[in-house]
């Protein structure tokens, strides 16, 4: 995945997404776009009157796609409900939820199995989401900056991440020694947590709608569809902010969701030895590999700032409920099995899958930090012992500035075009496996990270190929694989 740089000093512009969540909602979550206004983003071909357009797409849209786009927006919240239900009570099987649907209807099973709001779920999401708010406003941290905006905006951004994720953890464990929390409290109240996110979600995502058009951060660099549902799903705002400092969209991506990530695994682990004296295997494996992609998600926090989810997508449901319900509920789904349905398969079976992740993780870090190299060297180093390849690409901004990239076409990035999706697509894969289960519940994580790696790479070669022209397809020419080289 290509990123934008300025002209000093010149860093390596095929940046991979992490992902992340969604990576994230990647791990994620992972998660990578003509408008006739002031308010578009719009680049200039320097060499013909061709109008280049990057970024979301705006203006043109049929009501028939925008409406097609912005299903998701009430899609993936019916699909959270029916996972959540399956899980709780109908042991995984989405055979025997289809089953009491066809006899009850879909809205009877919801209505009596579904997630219940209350006022302690609220008052524990509202808390968290505080909580969270004040270690990103407050914490010190070092400032670093983004990429340039389509409308030639550099934001700067306070990274402090690594040190919120330890506050937290650290304050989850004391207050559980303390026996002011129930360690085990986020499963033993999941269906009211849930309940919470989801309201949260639509909430967060209705504030940013309303903000985009009553006091927008930055309104040259608002896209508007035409649509009010793709609008509402997709985002309008690119970066908006509370202030100078508070990032919303950072902040949704990077916080509630993610450190929440690892505390879900870790609750669920103590539910797990409460209910039966001991802790699989499986549900610490999977969760050491977990672990290991949350910490490495903060403490390379400011690489995060290069991604397509804070320089490209805009600032709307799309992310905002993603982070704070989809992500939380969705990626932690072989926690959440494990928890409910204790189990491990056997020791040489688990050590294998392990270790495929680990080697999944080593390729996504490898593939991330030939890119940090090439960026801090301007392209003046080494990569795999040669020096690095790469090709010069420039791009107009709308205030009339060229900045330069530079497209890396050597190392993992010689190997495919998002070498690092491939990494995490094999992590993503080896933590489903580690549950021991063929049903499709426990799949899911794996199977969404496929189709939204796959969905962001197409969206972000399309981006690249409006901004940098000839010189993107020169680009492709040297290195022809997407993912997995000689397959795709």
């Amino acid at each position: 995945m290509v990123q934008d740089v300025t002209r000093q000093p010149l860093p390596a512009s095929a940046w991979g997404s992490g992902e992340n969540a969604l990576r994230n909602i990647s791990r994620h979550r992972s998660l990578s776009a003509a408008s006739a206004t002031a308010s578009c983003s719009q680049t200039y071909d320097t060499t013909s009157a061709r109008v280049r357009v990057w970024g979301r797409t705006s203006f043109g849209r049929s009501w028939l796609r925008s409406l097609v786009a912005a299903s998701p927006g009430f899609l993936a919240p019916l699909a959270s409900i029916s996972i959540f239900i399956t899980l709780a009570h109908y042991d995984g099987s989405f055979t025997m939820f289809a089953k009491a649907v066809c006899r009850q209807g879909f809205w009877a099973v919801c209505i009596r199995h579904g997630p219940q709001l209350t006022w302690k779920g609220i008052a524990a999401v509202v808390s968290w989401v505080g909580l969270q708010a004040l270690l990103f406003r407050y914490l010190p941290g070092e400032t670093h900056v983004g990429q340039y905006t389509p409308a030639g905006h550099l934001l700067s951004y306070r990274i402090n991440g690594l040190s919120a994720w330890i506050i937290t953890h650290v304050l989850y464990v004391m207050m559980s020694f303390a026996g002011v929390l129930d360690p085990a409290f986020i499963p033993r109240n999941w269906s009211s947590l849930i309940g919470a996110m989801n309201l949260a979600g639509f909430i967060i995502s209705t504030f940013a709608y309303i903000k985009a058009f009553t006091m927008p951060t930055h309104p040259n660099d608002r896209k508007f569809s035409g649509s009010a549902f793709y609008d509402f799903y997709m985002g309008i705002e690119l970066n908006p902010r509370l202030g100078d400092k508070f990032d919303l969209k950072l902040f949704s991506n990077g916080r509630p969701g993610i450190v929440a990530w690892t505390l879900i695994d870790y609750s669920n682990m103590a539910y797990q030895y409460q209910t039966q004296g001991h802790v699989e295997l499986s549900l610490v494996l999977v969760s050491i590999l977990q672990t290991i992609y949350v910490i490495d998600f903060f403490i390379n926090e400011s690489w995060y700032l290069r991604t397509i989810d804070i320089a490209h997508d805009h600032f709307g449901f799309y992310l905002a409920w993603g982070c704070f319900c989809f992500l939380p509920t969705t990626y932690t789904i072989q926690g959440q099995y494990l928890g409910l349905y204790p189990g491990s398969a056997s020791t040489t079976y688990l050590i294998s899958w392990f270790l495929v992740g680990l080697v999944g993780y080593a390729i996504f870090r490898s593939a991330n930090n030939q890119k940090d190299v090439v960026r801090r060297s301007g392209g003046r180093c080494e990569i795999w012992g040669k020096p690095a390849r790469c090709v010069d690409a420039s791009y107009r901004t709308l205030d009339g500035k060229v900045h330069k990239s530079l497209l890396l076409c050597s190392g993992w990035w010689g190997w495919s075009r998002h070498a690092n999706y491939t990494g995490d697509l094999l992590l993503s894969y080896s933590t489903c496996a580690l549950v021991g289960s063929s049903k499709t519940v426990v799949w899911i994580y794996a199977i969404w990270m496929t189709m939204l790696l796959i969905h962001r790479c197409m969206r972000d070669e399309k981006r690249c190929s409006d901004k940098y022209g000839e010189e993107w397809e020169e680009y492709c020419k040297r290195v022809p694989w997407r993912f997995v080289r000689g397959i795709w």
